[in-house]
């Protein structure tokens, strides 16, 4: 695997973005919030995503360059419309938003309604977090995944993020998880280095078990009705309460009302010193990693520390590049006349 450090490959992701259609700004948070996925692991929701992101907006489905406005809220609520703005753009838009309300109110629920793809959530939820705030956000999209108990696409992958700060300098505790067995991205990952899937993560059109990425019809849901329901709900939240319905119009006559988001920010000091509350989950992390660990397992982590570790790693040694991902990327530079840095030249 060709490895890129991070500032090369968010300079190289911002070119293509750019040169396929992104405005500038909108480019930058875009590839920000990309390659913050690739040093955290999240390969799924990182760099190989741009060649669709730029299908997206050659096809309409995404628009770069607009404006996010407020259009509805009340009190500590605000309902921001993107217009099919990038992912980063509407969710960005959503956190300053949510952080500026939990300040006046101790609570801020935003909800970012016509926006478009918007990658792993904990990007969201880790910059509330180092405003000393606590964040959750989740996103909706159309189906992909199936309803417990039905044959074909029903729900999506609905993710939720949650993180909390623990101050003194120390990384956030960050859960980032799909409602379904795996994301749709691990699918793509998968592709992309000519691996097989492991069983459990979606079936094939007639809804067997597939280990193979190309016959992958639908993704399963996690833990069962656990997740169909756990996603359904978040289409509520986010979608339905926004004014944008997404499942139950594609559904019904197969219309397709794109993404939303949502983040809500919580503020400590409304519940009391918020010094005592990051000590406390301080407390609450040594408490859980003091757990002696299970047979085969080296140590006992919380949400989203092996993540912050990879990144640590991921920033000194690079980030490594599926051979399909680079070459589909080198591809696309060759296509809109961007540079390729130097580590992944070899992929051409």
């Amino acid at each position: 695997m060709p490895h890129v450090q991070a500032e090369a490959l968010r300079a190289f992701s911002e070119a293509l973005l750019t040169a396929g259609g992104f405005a500038p700004g909108d480019a930058r948070q875009t590839a920000e919030l990309l390659v913050w996925a690739n040093l955290r692991g999240i390969d799924s929701h990182g760099v190989l995503r741009i060649p669709r992101y730029v299908e997206m907006i050659e096809l309409g489905m995404m628009t770069s360059g607009g404006t996010v406005a407020q259009v509805g809220g009340r009190g500590a609520v605000a309902v921001l419309d993107g217009g099919k703005c990038p992912g980063a753009v509407g969710m960005n838009a959503a956190v300053d938003k949510a952080a500026a309300l939990a300040r006046d109110h101790g609570i801020g629920w935003c909800a970012a309604r016509a926006i478009s793809h918007a990658g792993a959530v904990g990007f969201f939820t880790a910059r509330l977090a180092e405003r000393g705030l606590i964040g959750l956000a989740m996103t909706a999209s159309k189906p992909l995944m199936s309803y417990h108990g039905a044959l074909g696409e029903a729900l999506s992958t609905n993710p939720l993020s949650i993180a909390a700060p623990m101050g003194d300098g120390q990384d956030p505790v960050i859960l980032d998880m799909s409602t379904a067995a795996v994301a749709l991205g691990k699918i793509m990952a998968a592709r992309d280095a000519g691996r097989a899937i492991p069983e459990g993560w979606a079936v094939d059109a007639e809804g067997r078990a597939t280990t193979d990425p190309d016959r992958v019809a639908a993704l399963l849901p996690m833990a069962g009705a656990k997740g169909s329901g756990l996603s359904m709900m978040i289409e509520i939240l986010t979608s339905v309460l926004a004014g944008n319905a997404v499942i139950g119009p594609f559904l019904a006559a197969g219309r397709n009302n794109g993404f939303n988001g949502m983040v809500l920010a919580i503020d400590p000091a409304a519940f009391g010193d918020p010094a005592d509350f990051a000590a406390e989950v301080r407390a609450l992390a040594d408490a859980i990693h003091a757990l002696p660990p299970a047979a085969g397992v080296d140590g006992v982590l919380l949400p989203g520390e092996r993540g912050a570790a990879t990144a640590r790693l991921r920033a000194e040694t690079g980030i490594p590049l599926a051979a399909g991902t680079a070459r589909r990327l080198v591809a696309l530079a060759g296509k809109l006349g961007v540079a390729v840095p130097e580590a992944l030249a070899a992929a051409e």
